[in-house]
């Protein structure tokens, strides 16, 4: 699961990246609104954590850029501010929960993680391609209801792939979602994780292919291009 967190205070921004990444959540961090809508443009996010009061471009207009957009990505509100009126304008321009700052961490994770299982089960049906199936939040890979053993990366690798089925993915949208930002991972790298996985789904009737010069695509296999 992939996180971005979008806050100017330093302090807590660190706080949060290092619980949330202990958590075993892949997170990235920026500071001001231009950087999110930047990131999130990019990037492929399981789930936003939004300040209100940012440099640039307030969360607000973050937020509101975001829904008109038809960006369906969870959104979670961090404020100081306490008022009713501007949870109620958050909540009307598109935010799925709202917490206000101080507040305890144990809270906020449990906040995450149930937004991010709204989000991902929908109508609590596994991700399928083919013969293959995806069950995100239990991290739990299956060929015609048989666990296929991945690593941690290629299970994160599998569900962007799955995600986005039939789209193609750039190879540096994969790099950023296989990564924090303050790591480092090659194309090379990315092809290995790319030919392990193919390797341990060929059997489902999916498959991973190759765009040459665009990145990589989760289809069918009868489905052509």
């Amino acid at each position: 699961m992939r996180l971005l967190i979008v806050e100017d205070d330093l302090v807590i921004a660190n706080g949060l990246v290092r619980v949330l990444t202990q958590a075993e959540y892949a997170v990235d961090h920026v500071a001001d609104g231009k950087q999110a809508i930047r990131a999130i443009q990019d990037g492929v996010y399981d789930l936003v954590i939004l300040d209100l009061g940012l440099p640039t471009m307030d969360g607000t207009q973050v937020l509101s850029h975001l829904r008109q957009q038809s960006n369906p990505v969870a959104v979670l509100i961090l404020t100081a501010r306490e008022d009713v009126a501007t949870r109620v304008q958050a909540l009307d321009l598109g935010a799925d929960d709202f917490l206000t700052k101080p507040f305890h961490l144990e809270e906020l994770e449990a906040r995450v993680r149930a937004l991010i299982r709204r989000s991902k089960l929908g109508n609590n049906l596994p991700l399928q391609c083919g013969n293959l199936k995806l069950d995100v939040p239990n991290k739990l890979a299956s060929i015609n209801e048989l666990a296929i053993t991945l690593s941690a990366r290629e299970l994160h690798l599998l569900e962007t792939l799955m995600m986005r089925m039939g789209k193609i993915i750039a190879k540096e949208q994969i790099m950023e979602s296989l990564c924090n930002w303050d790591e480092s991972l090659g194309d090379n790298a990315i092809e290995v994780y790319i030919h392990r996985l193919r390797k341990k789904i060929e059997p489902s009737g999916a498959r991973i292919r190759t765009v040459r010069g665009l990145g990589y695509m989760l289809e069918a296999e009868h489905t052509t291009l």
